[in-house]
């Protein structure tokens, strides 16, 4: 079976008697990209799961407010980065900077982390952790979502030529993380 497409499933959600069907179209459609791209930021199975569930109930609120001046997918990565953005906000009344949010981020990385053979893995996911926010949630995006610059720019609302800096600067410190540690 093919995946439905985006015209399609946007079709349905535009009517009152298919809304729900095109909705569920779009959740299985996405669940599981959408799934990934927040949890690598948020690192957490249970926030992963929190945050998703507030994205599609967004979705679900706003889809009507979607103007396909972009892709559907780009529209649902915005909703779910801002959904992290909105968690690691709630957490900064906890913690005081971002450093102490990365921080326990790295911390959840090593308790979820078992397998001793995963040491390379999981060094990378904490030169990713220990970037700064913008630089991090770019080069996720651009690396593990392989989403090109304007569609960055889309979802993170920035430049294309901005997204492009952050990736390059991002990589640079993630390589210069692993050589050095």
């Amino acid at each position: 079976m093919t995946e439905p497409q985006d015209e399609y499933i946007l079709s349905l959600i535009k009517e009152d008697n298919t809304r729900e069907k095109g909705l569920t179209l779009l959740i299985n459609k996405y669940k599981e990209r959408i799934y990934w791209h927040i949890r690598r930021l948020v690192v957490s199975h249970e926030d992963a799961q929190d945050v998703m569930q507030e994205t599609f109930l967004n979705v679900y609120r706003f889809i009507d407010t979607f103007g396909q001046e972009s892709k559907l997918y780009t529209w649902l990565y915005r909703v779910a980065t801002n959904e992290c953005i909105k968690l690691f906000r709630k957490r900064k009344h906890i913690f005081t900077s971002y450093d102490e949010i990365s921080d326990q981020l790295i911390n959840k990385l090593y308790y979820n982390t078992a397998d001793e053979g995963d040491k390379i893995v999981v060094k990378f996911q904490e030169a990713i952790l220990r970037l700064p926010e913008k630089q991090r949630f770019v080069f996720n995006l651009r690396y593990y979502d392989e989403l090109n610059y304007d569609e960055i720019s889309k979802i993170l609302n920035m430049s294309a030529g901005s997204a492009k800096t952050n990736y390059h600067y991002a990589a640079e410190k993630v390589k210069e993380y692993m050589l050095n540690r």
